[in-house]
């Protein structure tokens, strides 16, 4: 790959169709805003109706083929399934699936699944969207799965039972979960997937200065000073998205890449391949995961990759 690759070396992206959740804001609206400048049709798919018209306000701003809103909650598994529905009924192609949206060391919740609610948003919600809009992926030549992950996932690890009924929950280690969780299904997936057609990919943006973690446990003074010192030396969404764009639609991008910033151990600059964490296991720890995600969801890959 070009070794300082910048969002003028994407390529026309007329006629692609691609989908990117939680798209009204941070990095997947500099995402969003990116592909749509170069021509590709853009779902944004948010759970807030608000926000997600704020947002396409911005992609229509800068886009050169109109862009759409649908409304997608990842922590309702109906939601997904009418999410996928609307879009197959609408569409015969699919270029990219960005699975982007997440939340951060949220205080404890669950999903409206019983999923404790990282977890649920962040790997389940998109593990369950990806089988759903699976055959349309399958059915478009060249087509991408990009999974979001996080440098959190160096320090993840699988606790399947803690999914629903987490012991002495901790928010950031339910968060590296969630991330580990995402890369891990990234490299099983592609082992499913059959040779040739669709790929997964994974990327994750550094120390993007983006509002992801607004829910970070409530101590005011390190709020403040997250607000006011760190983040503003941090890069922008605008910058660190370019990892999952490359990922989206770079060259020579291949099944299992995963795509960080260049610099600074990753914290910042143009986009280049990176190395799995050790934390990523062994295939058996992936097939496992696998297993639990389908029995949990009750979306099965099988009979769509075969």
């Amino acid at each position: 790959m070009k070794r300082n690759w910048t969002l003028s070396d994407m390529p026309d992206l007329k006629g692609k169709v691609i989908i990117i959740t939680g798209a009204n804001s941070g990095l997947g609206l500099a995402s969003a805003k990116a592909l749509a400048k170069n021509g590709a049709r853009v779902i944004l798919a948010c759970r807030s109706e608000e926000r997600g018209a704020a947002a396409l306000k911005e992609v229509e701003a800068v886009q050169t083929t109109p862009a759409r809103l649908m409304l997608l909650d990842l922590g309702s598994l109906e939601s997904v399934q009418a999410f996928a529905e609307n879009f197959k009924a609408e569409y015969e192609r699919l270029d990219v699936l960005m699975n982007n949206a997440g939340i951060m060391a949220t205080p404890y919740g669950t999903t409206q699944d019983g999923f404790e609610k990282q977890i649920g948003v962040n790997h389940l919600g998109h593990f369950a969207l990806t089988g759903h809009l699976l055959p349309v992926l399958l059915a478009t030549s060249g087509s991408r799965i990009v999974n979001v992950s996080s440098l959190a996932a160096r320090n993840g690890q699988i606790d399947i039972a803690s999914f629903r009924n987490p012991v002495n929950y901790q928010p950031w280690k339910a968060y590296g979960q969630s991330k580990l969780a995402n890369l891990m299904f990234t490299l099983e997936l592609n082992r499913r997937l059959p040779e040739g057609k669709t790929i997964a990919v994974a990327a994750h943006p550094g120390g993007a200065s983006t509002n992801l973690g607004r829910n970070v446990e409530g101590n005011a003074v390190l709020r403040f000073i997250a607000d006011k010192i760190l983040l503003p030396l941090l890069p922008t969404a605008d910058q660190n998205a370019r990892p999952q764009l490359y990922a989206a639609v770079g060259e020579a991008v291949g099944p299992d890449h995963y795509y960080g910033p260049g610099k600074w151990g990753e914290i910042a600059g143009p986009p280049r391949r990176v190395e799995l964490p050790p934390s990523i296991g062994q295939p058996a720890d992936w097939s496992a995961l696998w297993v639990a995600s389908e029995e949990l969801t009750g979306v099965s890959f099988l009979s769509q990759t075969v």
